[in-house]
């Protein structure tokens, strides 16, 4: 286990790592003060050796790493990937592929929904993780031995959970099922912040075109002010203050100011200036260009019955091919098809249809039901599949 901290020293260790078939990742970074996250630490392990980066020494060249998350032919494994991912594509443009993530994995393997690394550390692995390091400061410099060590210790015990998923996956013939999930985590538009859509983040059920057009401007304008002064977003103004301020959509400095939180000195600055330009731009739009409102589906009155009992017949699929729930549909999901057989839901294509979706449409059709034996849920088939569901399976 090695640290390195020098560019001809990690030039060697990634030259050693690409002759292997897959290596183990991890990264450690801070984003608590800062917009981007700041890399800290880099942590990988190949089959014979492990070493941790030190991304913040001084003059070191991350090119050889670059170039070795980009190399198709070693396998990337990450546990939870996605923010670990967002940060090699925010450094190189590019996605590390071809990737893997346990996390995942172990969702199709059967491991319940969103399963910790210590809980597959300790199943697959028999490794005991020691996460009292796990709120240190990555940015302070030295590391002491323990922070390494604990930082290490995640991607060398990510080897052999790795190895055991792998073997479930092609065991259960379910290595197609991964590859599915893993078409989001690979997709650059996954990780492009791109401001103009900075105001899709907000939960808000208001029917208010207007509304949502000075909200999509004020949202651009702070998503573009927090990357250029690599601030988070919060910092520059809290997500209450922009929802009040497109609510009011004031005019003047005066009627800025009035915000909850907000002050007068902040009202009177240049960010006060930059907000009332912008709601200025959203109120000039004309309607045809104001954000369309997002297509909602009421559910009938009355389907509550039915949800309950496609909700029945997921969990016994779920529990009986051993894959966590999360994974194949939600509760909206299960509302959206009980409402309608064309129900825009994954639970509709793919191997999910194969799983849940077929029989949920059959369970809906009444040609099939739900029964107990004793204390287990049987599926009984009344009578052919109706015609909805062999057209699903015919076309999906």
């Amino acid at each position: 286990m090695t640290m390195i901290a020098d560019s001809a020293q990690l030039a060697e260790f990634c030259a050693r790592q690409s002759a292997a078939s897959f290596i183990a990742v991890d990264t450690e970074f801070m984003r608590d003060k800062t917009y981007w996250p700041q890399l800290c630490l880099v942590q990988i392990a190949g089959p014979d050796d492990a070493a941790a980066i030190d991304a913040l020494a001084p003059d070191l060249d991350l090119a050889p790493l670059l170039r070795l998350m980009a190399d198709p032919a070693v396998l990337k494994v990450f546990h939870a990937a996605r923010q670990d991912v967002e940060i090699f594509y925010h450094l190189s443009g590019a996605v590390p592929m071809p990737l893997f993530d346990t996390q995942v994995a172990a969702m199709v393997c059967g491991f319940g929904d969103s399963v910790s690394y210590e809980t597959l550390a300790g199943k697959l692995a028999g490794a005991r993780i020691d996460k009292s390091s796990r709120f240190t400061d990555w940015s302070h410099r030295p590391l002491t031995e323990r922070q390494v060590q604990y930082a290490l210790a995640d991607v060398v015990h990510l080897r052999r959970v790795y190895e055991k998923l792998r073997v479930s996956l092609d065991r259960t013939g379910r290595a197609g099922w991964l590859e599915e999930e893993m078409a989001e985590l690979t997709d650059p538009a996954t990780y492009r912040l791109d401001p103009a859509e900075a105001w899709r983040r907000f939960r808000t059920r208001s029917g208010n075109r207007r509304f949502l057009a000075v909200l999509r401007e004020l949202a651009a304008w702070r998503e573009t002010a927090a990357q250029q002064r690599n601030l988070p977003r919060n910092r520059i103004v809290r997500d209450e203050q922009l929802l009040e301020i497109a609510a009011h959509a004031p005019a003047s400095t005066a009627e800025l100011a009035r915000t909850r939180g907000l002050g007068k000195g902040l009202a009177e600055g240049r960010f006060g200036a930059e907000m009332l330009a912008a709601i200025a731009r959203a109120l000039a739009l004309p309607e045809s260009e104001h954000p369309p409102l997002p297509a909602r589906q009421e559910a009938p009155p009355g389907l509550g019955p039915l949800v309950d009992l496609l909700r029945v017949l997921l969990k016994l699929r779920c529990e009986e091919n051993g894959v966590a729930q999360k994974l194949v549909a939600n509760a909206e999901d299960l509302e959206l098809l009980a409402a309608t057989d064309d129900a825009q839901i994954r639970a509709l294509s793919g191997w999910r249809f194969d799983l849940f979706g077929r029989d949920a449409l059959a369970l809906k059709h009444g040609t099939l039901a739900l029964t107990a034996a004793g204390r287990k849920i049987k599926v009984v088939s009344l009578a052919e599949e109706p015609p909805s569901a062999a057209k699903a399976a015919r076309t999906r």
